[in-house]
């Protein structure tokens, strides 16, 4: 359900200025490293553009995504990185049965992976497409950015941003406005006069700049409206099967937790009485 709260102007926030970004991927390997996420076997130089892996995944919450196009005759491209846009009013956090989703007040959208059922809502709801599925495992958990929260908390900044060496800043939302604008205003030859997550789906934690139209660069035309106010408007409509179905989900969540600890608990007094037994020779 969306938050009552309406002053998002010192949230933590990302502004990130594409035309300083030199697609040097540290920012991905940082959020691997940080996240101890596994590695995936791609192959270079296929699918849409030069981007690997080829999308974001279970196991890469960020991204450098290669845009080329044609543009007044000759081939132009651009970088960008793709991850959670952090919304101020998330649609993910309003439709979660579970409450595993949450807006902290620093900024980041986390969520707890104990909570977490697998039921999809909230990839359904978010307009940018973020959060991803496990669809290799038994018991599939929805994955996405969650921006470094555990650093934040700790006041140290996103392990991307402290990466990368010349196109994330990241600060209060108010100053990285302030920023994107003043760079705007001192080179306006240089960028394009938008910047991207400013509203849209009512703002978000993450701010771009670009020299060119975002919608040539791939970006999402997205309402500006908060999107909770569209979710909320049609499953109002289905609270029955709604709740039913989060309750069930909830139960078969618990069911599997149960039994992958109880098994792990068992695989752990294994190997301590096995332990004993040697050490007793």
């Amino acid at each position: 359900m969306s938050e009552a709260r309406k002053d998002f102007s010192d949230d933590r926030t990302f502004l990130i200025d594409l035309t300083r970004c030199t697609g040097c991927r540290g920012c991905q390997v940082a959020c691997k490293q940080w996240n101890q996420l596994e590695a995936e076997k791609t192959t270079f130089f296929s699918g849409q553009g030069y981007h690997n892996p080829p999308a974001m995944s279970q196991h890469t919450f960020t991204m450098i995504k290669f845009r080329d196009y044609e543009k007044n005759g000759q081939n132009e491209f651009h970088f960008y990185k793709e991850m959670c846009m952090h919304c101020n009013d998330p649609a993910c956090v309003s439709v979660c049965p579970v409450f595993a989703l949450h807006k902290s007040p620093e900024g980041p959208v986390f969520y707890d992976d104990k909570r977490c059922i697998g039921c999809r809502f909230c990839m359904v709801a978010c307009p940018f497409g973020v959060p991803k599925y496990e669809w290799n495992k038994a018991f599939p958990l929805v994955r996405k950015c969650t921006g470094c929260y555990s650093r934040v908390k700790e006041g140290m900044v996103p392990a991307c941003a402290k990466t990368c060496p010349s196109a994330i800043r990241y600060g209060s939302r108010k100053e990285m406005i302030a920023e994107a604008k003043r760079r705007m205003a001192a080179r306006p030859e240089v960028y394009f006069n938008k910047i991207y997550g400013l509203e849209e789906a009512g703002g978000t934690s993450v701010l771009y700049l670009s020299a060119e139209p975002f919608n040539e660069l791939g970006f999402r035309e997205v309402t500006y409206r908060p999107i909770p106010e569209y979710t909320w408007q049609a499953l109002r409509y289905v609270p029955g099967i709604f709740v039913t179905a989060a309750g069930s989900l909830t139960f078969i969540s618990w069911l599997s937790h149960r039994k992958e600890r109880i098994a792990r608990e068992a695989e752990e007094r294994k190997k301590q009485d096995e332990g004993s037994s040697g050490g007793e020779k």
